[in-house]
């Protein structure tokens, strides 16, 4: 037997044993029994099923979960009756626990009043596809309002309150269609102002024509502007056309434009260190 085949035999006895080995040791650790470590825990109410904001929690809502000891819940409740009856402040997922800061207060019942903040009001504009930003308006959107007054010549556009969440959407108040991006198309919406804000949209509602622009969430600076007329946006009317011959033949040709006003008359005064221009007056 050469050098060559004994170095061959050795290599495939060391990995025939070493496959037996690795197989004895597995099966070893397969038999070992599975030993289960029961944590400590304590009961806390936790939605039965995903449920939108300013739902009514029922009986079937809600059901009791075992929460770690070590890790406690701030706000969580033990006994199911304590969040039955009361209505949702913000969406919540299946096994999500019921926290006191997602709960409307006691009898405050459900929909959307329970989720407007104290000291603030909810207004309803209507408004269309476009003045809705192509249905991108949606619940948690922020906008501006703007509002254009006058007559077609003299009209002006400005915006008269700046920065306010959209809470609802026609009748849909959960933010799932503003976290997936999807459009809705509505006719009305309501907007989460301060009551100083409602007055102003209110009354820029009557006699205004009234277009919402969408924002930026993280943008908060307070938009202001002059505003924007219809004599500065087109600028003053040009002369009309003039009819000329040349060659003898009748062309119409655009009137040059009026010159410029000619240059004032100023005086240099000179006063020691001083120098001063003045406007000479015709």
């Amino acid at each position: 037997m050469n050098r060559g085949v004994r170095a061959l035999l050795v290599l495939v006895v060391a990995l025939v044993t070493a496959g037996i080995a690795s197989f004895v040791v597995y099966r070893q650790i397969q038999n070992i029994p599975v030993r289960e470590v029961e944590l400590a825990g304590d009961p806390v109410v936790v939605a039965a099923k995903a449920l939108p904001v300013g739902a009514l929690l029922g009986p079937g809502d809600v059901r009791i979960a075992e929460w770690p000891r070590k890790a406690p819940l701030a706000g969580a409740f033990a006994k199911a009756d304590d969040v039955v009856g009361r209505g949702l402040l913000a969406p919540v997922l299946e096994n999500e626990p019921i926290t006191t800061s997602k709960l409307a207060a006691k009898e405050a019942g459900a929909g959307l009043a329970p989720t407007i903040p104290l000291g603030m009001r909810a207004i309803s504009v209507k408004v269309n596809e476009v003045v809705g930003v192509a249905g991108f308006v949606v619940p948690g959107a922020h906008v501006d309002v703007l509002a254009t007054v006058g007559v077609r010549d003299d009209s002006v556009t400005r915006t008269v309150v700046s920065n306010l969440q959209v809470i609802a959407v026609g009748t849909r108040i959960d933010q799932q269609e503003s976290k997936e991006g999807k459009a809705v198309p509505t006719t009305v919406v309501t907007l989460l102002a301060t009551p100083e804000d409602a007055e102003r949209v209110a009354l820029a509602s009557t006699d205004a024509k009234l277009l919402l622009a969408l924002r930026n969430p993280l943008d908060v600076a307070p938009t202001s502007t002059a505003g924007v007329r219809m004599a500065n946006l087109i600028g003053p009317p040009s002369p009309p056309p003039v009819e000329r011959t040349v060659k003898g033949r009748k062309m119409v040709v655009a009137s040059a434009p009026p010159p410029a006003p000619p240059a004032p008359y100023t005086v240099e005064t000179i006063r020691g260190a001083k120098r001063s221009t003045e406007e000479v007056k015709k």
